[in-house]
């Protein structure tokens, strides 16, 4: 079978999902797609633009669902909880996305849909961009903390002052987070704090008039 990009990335995408990124080589694709290590090089010049072509194929698989007359809050939570999904579903590949600084591009579904729904939220045009940026600051931090093991460990970290010998049930006393959970909290807490901005800002709007 001739060898395609398109193929190319998904025997890469198969290599790092089995062991990350590190250990992806062009000659352990090559070996995957029972081909010369040379011939690979007529259709990506190194393992960077490999994984920059995964990134890309991965990010244009992202779907949701479009709820056009749910509110935003409902939108938003919908969105980035379909992207959590999509981030655990390939760990390792986006563990590794999420320390790129070009990860998000502007055709991309999930960054076409965010501002999207940043806009029908009321947010003039030219604060959109701003705005989804820190939301995906926020979701990626999150979602990184997530895949590297920083949000258990995190979690499990008694505050100052608290005795061992208290019988109170606090977090660390559990086996890990319920990072489903701690997702759903970190959500609340952003759109409870667009809602106030937002409302601050109408309400500037309105003592300026």
């Amino acid at each position: 079978m001739p060898l395609t990009e398109a193929g190319i990335y998904a025997a890469a995408l198969r290599l790092i999902d089995a062991d990350g990124v590190e250990a992806l080589t062009m000659r352990k694709l090559a070996t995957e797609l029972d081909a010369n290590p040379m011939s690979l090089y007529h259709h990506v010049p190194n393992k960077e633009a490999v994984l920059c072509g995964v990134a890309r194929m991965v990010g244009a698989r992202f779907r949701t669902v479009t709820l056009q007359d749910a509110p935003w809050q409902e939108r938003i939570r919908l969105l980035a909880t379909d992207f959590r999904t999509l981030a655990h579903r390939h760990p390792k590949l986006m563990a590794y996305s999420f320390s790129q600084p070009d990860f998000i591009q502007p055709d991309d579904p999930f960054w076409t849909a965010l501002t999207a729904i940043v806009a029908a939220a009321g947010v003039s045009q030219s604060e959109v961009p701003e705005i989804a940026a820190l939301m995906v600051a926020v979701v990626v931090g999150v979602l990184s903390a997530e895949l590297n093991g920083s949000l258990q460990q995190w979690a499990s970290l008694k505050p100052p002052g608290v005795a061992a010998d208290t019988g109170e049930a606090t977090v660390a006393d559990r086996p890990g987070p319920d990072r489903d959970h701690m997702f759903r909290l970190v959500m609340d807490t952003l759109i409870t704090g667009l809602e106030g901005r937002f409302a601050a800002g109408r309400s500037g709007q309105g003592a300026g008039r």
